[in-house]
């Protein structure tokens, strides 16, 4: 099913295809808090983030004449910020052997978390982890698209996001926080 973006949005794609460094910059500006905020998540650092933000405009901007419409513009730009941050920590990224995983294998939080707080404790997990968990938990990717990305089975996506939420309940328990 194709989507089908606004006229203003139309307008701006043609700008870009054209060129157009207003149109450029105008692009950016719409999108670059939104993808450096993905990017950061999953690099786990600023400078990274900076580099994935602009190497992905970069690849957008190359690329627009390609845009299929077959999602919003945000959505396949958040593809590309992505794809290019897990490539930035690809050689980082180490994944824990899987191991026999309890049937049930939630993590419930049960109390309010401060999340700032909250948000330094995955940028503390390890590469791995916090790479799986930001994909599937707050980007919202399947296990099979993350094992596509990170060129992993769906069961060690599975493992690893078990064993984010596990560390990061021990992390916030730690410090006295209880979820």
């Amino acid at each position: 099913m194709a989507f089908t973006p606004g006229k203003d949005e139309i307008r701006l794609i043609e700008d870009c295809m054209a060129n157009d460094r207003l149109a450029q910059r105008t692009l950016y500006e719409k999108y670059k808090n939104a993808m450096y905020t993905i990017a950061y998540r999953i690099t786990g650092n600023y400078e990274d983030a900076n580099e994935v933000l602009q190497d992905a405009f970069l690849r957008v901007f190359k690329a627009i004449g390609k845009f299929r419409r077959e999602s919003s513009l945000g959505a396949w730009i958040k593809t590309i910020v992505v794809r290019v941050a897990l490539t930035k920590v690809k050689k980082r990224l180490t994944f824990d052997s899987l191991d026999e995983l309890e049937k049930d294998q939630s993590v419930h939080f049960h109390h309010a978390i401060d999340i700032d707080y909250l948000d330094k404790c995955i940028q503390a997990l390890p590469d791995g982890y916090r790479s799986v968990f930001v994909l599937a938990e707050i980007e919202g990717y399947k296990h099979r698209e993350i094992a596509e990305l990170l060129s992993i089975s769906e069961g060690t996506s599975k493992s690893q996001l078990f064993h984010a939420k596990k560390h990061l309940k021990k992390m916030l328990e730690k410090v006295g926080k209880t979820i």
